[in-house]
């Protein structure tokens, strides 16, 4: 019997690299997918099949998809969406052009990916597809408004999705990490000094937590967990035989959803403007 597969986008660490691992030692044929050539290669060293995969690219989508359906003779069983990147900021400060970047790489790029494997799923007749959404798809937090403009995005859509595919045999699962030991601030600094001016902006001053955030390293945040948290959800979302629709990690997130649906929208921005 072959083993069930599994491509998994945005590996080059973090909750990617995690999941790939730990799923390949669970039997799992992992396609651990990465943006640049040198993170696929290093993968490859540790035993995974790493497909090059940009997500900003039709082209790249293509070919990494057609490398995977060659290796499963045409099946996959299971989607992780995970690739993505963070562009903190302002709203009033975030050109328009940047916020289009970030939601390329954050929602159009795996919904590129998303409508080429459905109609392999609808054709084996079963899959699993998984979007790693945030807190912050949920609610709002200062500084963070091209980040959570994708990931809002993404859960309507991946909402959506899931009503769409009722009755075809593919499960559509969001999950909902809050803080996580991942590259993702450090990843975040080159985005930021490419779209935001912040020594031009009327926040100039309110920018100097922001970048102590991003360029001091103060260790982990308070609540934080590992990768394999995230993958613990995700283990449950593949190989349950009915899956959540929604996985929450850390105690942050069930405590964001907690005041969402407890408090009044004022009170709520109250605490979350102290809070950012």
């Amino acid at each position: 019997m072959m083993a069930r597969s599994i491509l998994i986008t945005g590996c080059s660490s973090g909750i990617g690299r995690d999941a790939a691992m730990t799923l390949k030692a669970r039997g799992w044929q992992v396609f651990a997918a990465c943006r640049k050539e040198a993170d696929c290669e290093e993968l490859r060293s540790m035993g995974l099949s790493a497909p090059r995969l940009d997500v900003d690219d039709p082209a790249s989508i293509g070919r990494a998809l057609d490398e995977v359906l060659a290796a499963t003779g045409g099946r996959l069983d299971a989607l992780f969406n995970n690739a993505a990147f963070a562009l903190p900021g302002a709203v009033e400060d975030l050109p328009t052009e940047g916020l289009r970047a970030i939601f390329e790489t954050n929602l159009f790029g795996l919904h590129e990916l998303t409508r080429r494997v459905i109609p392999v799923m609808r054709a084996q007749g079963a899959g699993r597809i998984v979007m790693n959404s945030s807190v912050l798809g949920f609610t709002p937090a200062r500084w963070r408004g091209a980040y959570v403009a994708t990931k809002h995005a993404l859960e309507g859509l991946t909402d959506v999705l899931r009503l769409e595919m009722r009755g075809t045999g593919i499960d559509v699962v969001l999950i909902e990490p809050g803080p996580i030991t991942t590259r993702i601030r450090q990843n975040a600094i080159p985005h930021f000094e490419r779209w935001i001016d912040w020594e031009q902006s009327a926040r100039r001053e309110e920018y100097a937590r922001l970048r102590a955030r991003l360029y001091e390293d103060h260790g982990p945040d308070r609540f934080e967990l590992p990768p394999a948290a995230v993958t613990r959800r995700l283990i449950h979302a593949l190989e349950s035989p009915r899956p959540r629709p929604r996985y929450r990690v850390t105690t942050p997130t069930h405590l964001a959803e907690a005041m969402r649906r407890l408090l009044s929208t004022r009170l709520r921005d109250a605490i979350l403007t102290r809070s950012g």
